[in-house]
C-alpha cells in the first residue's frame, strides 16, 4: 500500500486552467456593446469548456485566475470583477454539475440551460444590489437617472426593479445562450485536447 496521496489536480490539469484561465481573461477584453451598459464577451466560455471536461473545481480556478487577472486593469475598484465572477460561477456550477452525472449532449443542454436560468436569475439580484448602487455612487449618477436611461430603450421601465427585468434579464438571456451554443458546438471536437487525449486514427481522418 503507497503512502502517496492523489493530488486534487494533475499536473495536466493544472496546465490546461491555466491555459484556459489566460483566454478567458484576454476574452474579458473583448466586449460587444448590446444596450446600455450591458456588453456582450465570450469570457466565460473557457471557464465552462474547463469545467465540462474537468469538472467544477477547475472551472472555479479558472474563474477565480480569470477574475484576479482582471483586477490588473479593472475600471470598476474590483467590483466588475467580483461580479463576474457570482455570475459565472451561477452559471458553471449548476451545468457542470449536471453535465457530470449524464455526460450526453441531452445532459449538456439540460446543464447549460439551467445554468442559464440560474445565471439569470443571480444577475438580476447581483445589479440590483450590487452594480447599479456601485455605478450610480462611482460616478455620481442618482438610481432615477439609470432608470431613466433604461425607459429611452424601453418605456416601461419606471423602476429600478423594472430595470433589472426588463432590460438586465433579457440581455443575461442573451449572453448565456450564446455562450451555450457555442459551448455545445465547439466542446466535443476540443474534448480530446482539453482531456489530454491523443486523436485515434479513425478520429484523425
Amino acid at each position: 500500500m503507497t503512502n502517496t496521496k492523489r493530488s486534487l489536480l494533475t499536473t495536466r490539469q493544472l496546465s490546461t486552467v491555466a491555459i484556459l484561465a489566460a483566454i478567458a481573461a484576454v476574452l474579458f477584453l473583448i466586449e460587444i456593446p448590446v444596450v446600455l451598459f450591458y456588453k456582450l464577451d465570450l469570457s466565460s466560455l473557457p471557464v465552462l469548456l474547463g469545467a465540462f471536461a474537468m469538472g467544477p473545481v477547475p472551472g472555479t480556478l479558472i474563474l477565480l485566475v480569470k477574475a484576479l487577472l482582471g483586477l490588473l486593469h479593472t475600471t470598476s475598484q474590483g467590483v466588475g470583477e467580483l461580479a463576474d465572477f457570482i455570475m459565472g460561477f451561477a452559471m458553471m456550477l449548476p451545468a457542470s454539475l449536471i453535465y457530470r452525472r449524464n455526460k450526453t449532449r441531452k445532459g449538456a443542454i439540460i446543464g447549460l440551460a439551467v445554468g442559464t436560468v440560474v445565471a439569470t436569475v443571480v444577475a438580476v439580484l447581483t445589479n440590483l444590489y450590487i452594480m447599479i448602487p456601485f455605478y450610480g455612487a462611482a460616478y455620481g449618477m442618482p438610481v432615477e437617472a439609470i432608470v431613466g436611461m433604461g425607459q429611452k430603450v424601453v418605456p416601461a421601465v419606471n423602476s429600478v426593479g423594472r430595470f433589472v427585468l426588463l432590460i438586465t434579464a433579457p440581455f443575461n438571456i442573451l449572453k448565456w445562450v450564446v455562450i451555450s451554443v457555442v459551448t455545445a458546438l465547439i466542446y466535443k471536437p476540443l474534448s480530446p485536447i482539453l482531456h489530454g487525449r491523443k486523436k485515434s486514427v479513425s478520429e484523425a481522418k
